[in-house]
């Protein structure tokens, strides 16, 4: 970090959440710069988004995680333009050969085919519907979702079949999509989570640069809400130092804005998303990187990550311990939480079969 070769120059990542572009865990070649005495007068251009692409074989995602609600999930996108700095899902384009730091946020994959692969693996022998999580690894309504529309036919498919579904999304995009999901509500099959990080919209931009500001986000939930659908709020993550004297803000917000349910996720930092962090902390909070590190090894059992089921989300010790209180009573005092909606899966109907046989008229 202490490297400026490891930086890219602020001009060509404006509007971008990392500073830099690590090579990838799995890339045969490390990437290291060095001035070779051929100076260059122009300046580079802006790091552009490209969009790939990719041509999945299945789309329905399958997991046995105890922390986690649901078991099958939906990702039509790879990357995420957002470009949120703590994103636990950056990691992740090192299985494409690629940075989680800049080519997470800038080369995003597509996958158009999904609404196909959807209808075929719903209409599968044996089949057995449980709450798909739309969103649950990158944001589903990301700013190529304008374009490729690809949330919005899985969700056509769902309310066909009388699939439930549960979406996870910070984008403002998502009331787009209100006509279907406020019919599939109707019949108890959907409700949206909505993450708020903050109220403060410098630190949003900063953490969050290219996702909706903290009051677009308390106005979507106010038009969710008033149309019938259930909100969720996640109050995720939660930095030690940086956002965590902000629970009880955000909590009475949203409440006010009509969420009926709320949840947090401490700060996880997996892999190479720990060093992006800290060179985040050294661009915008220096003062503040040795203090966020210190409670969060804290709660982590001395390291930066723990990834053992049951205590990854939350954390462990007095810091971990106070914020969860904080959170508890919170939420209780703002009359979240008082229940929890459970989505039907006895309304399911398989999409009909295809015969190849043409029609006689």
């Amino acid at each position: 970090m202490d490297d400026p070769s490891y930086r890219v120059e602020a001009e060509r990542r404006r509007g971008r959440g990392a500073a830099a572009n690590p090579s990838g865990r799995y890339e045969p070649a490390q990437r290291e710069g060095f001035d070779d005495g051929w100076s260059i007068e122009e300046e580079l251009p802006p790091i552009p988004t490209e969009v790939i692409v990719e041509k999945p074989r299945t789309i329905i995602t399958k997991n046995d995680s105890p922390d986690i609600l649901f078991d099958k999930s939906i990702n039509p996108y790879r990357g995420c333009e957002h470009g949120c700095s703590y994103c636990f899902a950056r990691p992740t384009h090192a299985y494409q050969g690629l940075s989680s730091g800049l080519d997470f946020e800038t080369k995003i994959f597509a996958k158009p085919s999904a609404p196909e692969l959807l209808e075929k693996e719903l209409r599968a022998p044996g089949y057995r519907p449980t709450t798909i999580a739309l969103g649950s690894n990158t944001d589903p309504y990301q700013p190529v979702e304008r374009r490729f529309r690809i949330t919005r036919a899985i969700l056509e498919i769902l309310d066909r079949t009388n699939h439930p579904v549960g979406i996870v999304t910070k984008s403002a995009l998502v009331t787009r999509d209100i006509d279907i999901l406020s019919r599939m509500a109707d019949r108890q099959l959907a409700k949206v989570a909505i993450s708020v990080t903050t109220l403060d919209p410098k630190l949003a931009r900063r953490m969050e640069p290219r996702a909706a500001s903290p009051a677009k986000r308390l106005e979507t939930i106010r038009k969710l809400s008033d149309a019938g659908i259930p909100v969720i709020v996640l109050v995720a993550p939660i930095v030690p130092a940086i956002n965590d004297h902000e629970i009880e803000e955000i909590l009475k917000a949203v409440a006010a804005a009509g969420a009926q349910e709320a949840g947090y996720v401490l700060l996880r930092l997996p892999y190479d998303l720990k060093d992006l962090m800290r060179d985040w902390l050294a661009e915008h909070y220096p003062d503040k990187l040795k203090h966020v590190f210190s409670l969060l090894q804290e709660a982590r059992g001395g390291k930066d990550y723990d990834a053992e089921w049951g205590v990854r989300q939350a954390g462990v010790g007095p810091y971990a311990w106070m914020i969860g209180r904080r959170f508890e009573t919170a939420a209780e005092r703002f009359g979240l939480n008082k229940r929890s909606l459970r989505l039907r899966t006895d309304l399911f109907s398989p999409p009909a079969k295809e015969t190849g046989q043409l029609s006689l008229f």
